[in-house]
């Protein structure tokens, strides 16, 4: 990071109170995982986390200026950012330059209006849905957030707190009314535009926000909803190649698909037959009271194929034959999801701007390119695109996986399907600069319905100790 944005953040920093910065982290949701704002104590460290995110740049501060005008602190806007409210005005007006989206602007907006009074009536008919010690704060905006927590409201379903608001506040229930209104009316225009085949399944477009009603869903009953396999290669015959991060990577993923209720089981350091024996041996297992089948594999490889820690090779197409209808009845008609951590290739995008802060700690993952076998039903996440190396931060763990890991934790309480999911992953991904290089995933789906991936009315037990202050 340049001085000049070093000092510029630290400045403003110096001018955010407590209350200011709780608005900031939850104005900033969809982009940083909940864990990690709980975990911020300072505007120093919130703006670092921006910046890792790729929110923040030099020569990119509109997300910056946005999140002070959201708050109203158009003097710091005016003597660090050379703008002021009736610019940011004009700006935000523009179709697709608001970043803050119009759920967290509404709920926002709600927690403005209300007054102290308002509160303690919100939290008075909240007492059945939430425990009493989850609602001690008087901030509406933590109240707001543990109702995201249990599910009470989500962007698509905001009829709990309008029932709660009627009775007192029909100003701020006609507010909700309103944004549902633009929401439907945006939904049905989506119905004339054209949508993509090749990738995103039937009748769901580039962005994953076709409504709802048109595309059906894979069904999610059971409880587990399926099994999670991860294949964790880190320390190979040749010391030189060992992993170091991929334990990070193993640890991300567990944590998300335990707490949504997968049963999750890594294997660390096969060797290339104990790969393909291990998924075949998943495959012939009975999968009838299972909803979906997901699969991650962290490893080095060449074009094709992945590496065992014998350097042997596994071709990925005889992994995923493995998981075709008929050799895998039980599975057939359901989600088979594959995540790849590695290389297809040796080459890196160029970048045009570099990130000092990430130069010196990661590693690529040679490994390869795939193509899915003509059935349905089956997803493949891989980190990169083809002839094209991926990276891993040797102290945090893959770029990749950790943005999939943190994606889910966001959006899936939000009921967002996989592929809106792993788009999101792409445009995050996309946006980083790794050793003066940039990383861009790919999806490749014949998934035929979507894939919501519903939590538990609670969320993990790590994530209910905090609350954001």
């Amino acid at each position: 990071m340049s001085t000049e944005l070093q000092k510029l953040l630290f400045d403003i920093s110096e001018a955010l109170g407590t209350t200011e910065l709780a608005s900031l982290k939850f104005l900033s949701l969809e982009y940083v995982p909940m864990r990690k704002l709980e975990a911020i104590q300072n505007a120093q460290d919130f703006f670092e986390a921006l910046r890792e995110k790729g929110m923040i740049e030099a020569g990119n501060l509109s997300f910056l200026k946005e999140l002070l005008y959201r708050i109203s602190r158009i003097d710091l806007l005016a003597a660090h950012l050379g703008s002021s409210r009736e610019e940011m005005e004009r700006e935000l007006k523009i179709p697709g330059r608001a970043q803050v989206s119009a759920y967290r602007q509404l709920l926002y907006g709600i927690a403005e209006d209300l007054t102290q009074k308002d509160v303690q009536d919100v939290k008075y008919l909240l007492q059945e849905q939430i425990p009493k010690s989850k609602l001690q704060d008087n901030s509406m905006l933590k109240v707001l957030l543990e109702m995201e927590r249990n599910g009470i409201i989500k962007e698509d379903d905001l009829t709990m707190l309008k029932d709660i608001l009627k009775g007192f506040r029909a100003d701020i229930k006609k507010k909700i009314d309103t944004y549902e209104e633009k929401k439907e009316n945006y939904s049905k225009k989506k119905l004339h535009y054209p949508v993509s085949v090749s990738v995103h399944p039937a009748g769901q477009g580039a962005e994953g926000e076709t409504p709802h009603l048109l595309v059906e869903s894979y069904k999610m009953k059971n409880n587990p909803h399926g099994y999670c396999v991860i294949l964790n290669n880190y320390n190979f015959k040749n010391p030189d190649e060992s992993r170091e991060g991929t334990v990070k990577d193993g640890e991300a993923v567990k944590r998300v698909f335990k707490w949504l209720q997968f049963e999750t089981v890594e294997y660390m350091d096969l060797e290339a037959n104990q790969m393909y024996a291990k998924v075949k041996e998943y495959s012939k297992k009975d999968h009838s009271n299972m909803d979906c089948f997901v699969c991650f594999i962290f490893s080095h490889g060449e074009k094709d194929k992945i590496k065992g820690v014998d350097n042997e090779l596994v071709n990925i197409k005889d992994l995923l034959f493995c998981f075709s209808g008929s050799n895998c009845p039980s599975l057939a008609g359901k989600p088979k999801l594959f995540f790849i951590q590695a290389c297809q290739g040796f080459v890196g995008h160029p970048a045009v701007i570099v990130k000092e802060d990430f130069s010196g700690h990661f590693e690529t993952d040679a490994t390869p390119q795939i193509s899915i076998p003509d059935q349905a039903d089956i997803l493949v996440g891989m980190a990169t695109v083809e002839d094209y190396e991926c990276y891993r931060c040797t102290e945090t763990g893959s770029i990749y996986i950790q943005c999939l890991c943190d994606k889910m934790e966001l959006l899936c309480p939000l009921s967002k399907d996989l592929i809106t999911i792993l788009t999101e992953v792409n445009k995050e991904v996309g946006r980083r600069v790794i050793k003066q290089k940039k990383q861009m995933p790919k999806i490749t789906s014949t998934l035929r319905k979507q894939l919501i991936f519903p939590i538990p009315q609670r969320p993990s037990t790590e994530k209910q100790e905090n609350t954001l202050s």
